[in-house]
């Protein structure tokens, strides 16, 4: 009876993080790659579970590219020195990531420095 709750316990464990781990899944970027975003902020979503910088890049033609980049949740990033104010509409930023592997604008962050090349918290993932 004892062994068989154990293996029920183990099963049940598995199903719920299954799940849990495909939702923080970062198989749509790829890691193979990175891009170098110079560019402005447009917004700063401070939020859970993940924050998203809004960054407007030039591409190589000098059209305006809005980019969507992905960064950890709020508690992460606040032990990393980065609060709701540390990056504004209008800063100049350079962002490192790793872009989508559809090629569509986005990345997830790698690092971040802005226009003088200081790191804004400790960004380094």
């Amino acid at each position: 009876m004892k062994k068989k709750r154990i293996i029920l316990g183990a099963l049940a464990a598995v199903l719920v993080v299954g799940p849990a781990m495909a939702h923080h899944s970062a198989a749509m970027f790829d890691a193979k790659k990175s891009v170098t975003l110079v560019g402005t902020i447009k917004e700063f979503q401070f939020t859970n579970p993940h924050s998203w910088v809004q960054i407007i890049v030039p591409d190589a033609n000098g059209k305006q590219v809005e980019w969507s980049i992905e960064w950890g949740g709020v508690s992460g990033l606040y032990k990393q020195g980065i609060r709701k104010t540390s990056l504004k509409p209008g800063d100049q930023v350079t962002i490192i990531g790793h872009p989508l592997q559809n090629g569509n604008p986005s990345a997830s962050m790698s690092s971040i420095t802005d226009a003088k090349g200081m790191p804004i918290g400790q960004s380094q993932r």
